[in-house]
């Protein structure tokens, strides 16, 4: 299908997601009770899915795509229920995952594993290229979806899974751990609260990559191992000869199948951001980084991100560094800081988050001032794997549903485009152009290998 088949100001449109309440600057039953919806991104209302012979206390039958690295710790948080199909292109994964669940049929490709007639759920660990194709079968079968992050490749992707979670009333979970985390709803709750006063801006930054970026694609062309299904393994993106720097671990640096520093680590970083603010789209992006080529993510890089004023909120300045890159030690106060973390800046104090999903610490700008933190509000949650099982049988909600994993998704994607693209970038509306007038619509939309279709919700 051609590129040009989605306008490019439909294509870039963020207005699918989901509009949560505000909470007021006073703790309350009704902000309490306001937030945790704000939190679940799920509408109420919500058509749960089981198996018309499965009451809601019974085990699920799970698919799992993706057995190997993440795949290993996604499949330890499913062992309360029935995992009856494994699927993985790499002989050697499935195999060892296979032998810790003799009971479950195995498959390499995972379009013949969600035909299978007895599965409720399934759960995406495959790289980023694939969750699309994948996640979109299974919504269309009905199955609910559990999708690692970041949600999509692209943003025509995230907004096709976001709508179809939607249309066929599945119970989807985005994979971000941290989302359950207390640290994280901390961070939303102190934000919220106004105590800290008006935040101007935010830095958040991580040591990654920690695999191979600011290089072209190898010219040697080494034997695909016997073990691996290298067509598959591909699947939507562009044929390339197989090299072991992509497989298994090498994937996130290349433009075909991940997204870099920002796509891995954005989703884990940015996510206290977005929660606390209610982000919707940013106005501009603008990027720096060092080297750029054809295949993969720079070594480095540097965006920017700048969001208009909101309710009692001034306009705000979001950056990132990745590569090791991080803001100055005037603005932190640290002359080195720890390899991940995310700071905001406010009128009275300032909000460190450590590494990701820890305990925010409260720094105020006066030195001896005392900050009066909120009491909690906010719901404990069991984690994002017990969240999602439990919803799946009708008990409550997720809290990082497709609808915010595209939000947040984007976010990353967005910031991505000005990188990839070298051009600032604007957004007004629904509408997302260069600032020099380029044409970035390649960057919106990738075209997909043939025996790839698009799998589009109808009228999106």
């Amino acid at each position: 299908m051609s590129n040009q088949r989605l306008k490019p100001t439909r294509s870039l449109s963020i207005r699918e997601a989901s509009r949560q309440p505000r909470c007021a600057r006073r703790c309350s039953r009704r902000r309490f009770i306001a937030a945790s919806i704000a939190g679940t991104g799920l509408a109420a209302g919500l058509r749960q899915r089981l198996r018309a012979d499965n009451p809601p206390s019974e085990k699920l039958n799970l698919g799992v795509i993706g057995v190997g690295n993440r795949g290993v710790s996604n499949i330890a948080e499913l062992r309360s229920e029935n995992i009856i199909a494994l699927c993985d292109v790499d002989r050697g994964f499935l195999d060892a995952m296979a032998s810790r669940h003799p009971a479950a049929k195995t498959y390499a490709d995972f379009r013949e594993m969600i035909e299978h007639p007895d599965l409720d759920a399934v759960l995406i660990s495959s790289p980023d290229h694939t969750h699309y194709h994948a996640a979109m079968l299974a919504m269309q079968r009905k199955l609910h979806v559990y999708c690692e992050k970041p949600l999509a490749h692209s943003l025509w992707e995230t907004r096709h899974m976001a709508a179809a979670a939607k249309h066929f009333g599945v119970v989807t979970q985005t994979g971000n751990q941290h989302h359950a985390s207390d640290g994280y709803r901390r961070v939303a709750e102190i934000i919220q609260s106004g105590v800290l006063g008006g935040v101007s801006e935010v830095h958040a930054w991580t040591n990654r990559p920690i695999w191979p970026q600011g290089r072209t694609r190898p010219t040697e062309q080494p034997p695909v191992p016997a073990s691996l299904n290298w067509d598959l393994w591909l699947g939507p993106a562009p044929r390339r000869p197989y090299h072991p720097i992509y497989h298994p671990r090498g994937w996130r640096g290349w433009f075909d199948f991940g997204g870099g520093a920002l796509g891995d680590m954005g989703p884990h970083l940015l996510d206290p951001v977005l929660w606390a603010f209610d982000l919707k789209s940013p106005t501009s992006i603008a990027a720096e980084s060092s080297e750029m080529n054809d295949e993969t993510f720079p070594l480095w890089s540097i965006v920017r991100f700048e969001f208009a004023a909101a309710d009692d909120r001034p306009p705000l300045r979001l950056t990132w560094y990745d590569g090791d890159k991080q803001p100055p030690a005037e603005v932190t106060g640290v002359k080195r800081l720890p390899a991940n973390g995310v700071l905001f800046i406010a009128e009275r104090a300032k909000l460190f988050v450590p590494d990701y999903g820890r305990q925010p610490i409260v720094i105020p700008i006066r030195q001896g001032a005392e900050i009066e933190l909120p009491t909690p509000f906010l719901p404990h949650s069991p984690g994002q794997h017990s969240e999602w099982l439990a919803a799946c049988k009708g008990h409550g909600r997720t809290s990082c549903d497709f609808v915010y994993g595209q939000r947040l998704t984007d976010l990353c994607l967005l910031g991505n485009l000005a990188l990839c693209s070298g051009q600032a970038i604007r957004i007004e509306g629904t509408c997302i152009r260069a600032a020099s007038g380029r044409d970035v619509s390649p960057f919106i939309k990738r075209p997909f290998r043939a025996g790839w279709p698009e799998l589009a919700v109808a009228g999106i």
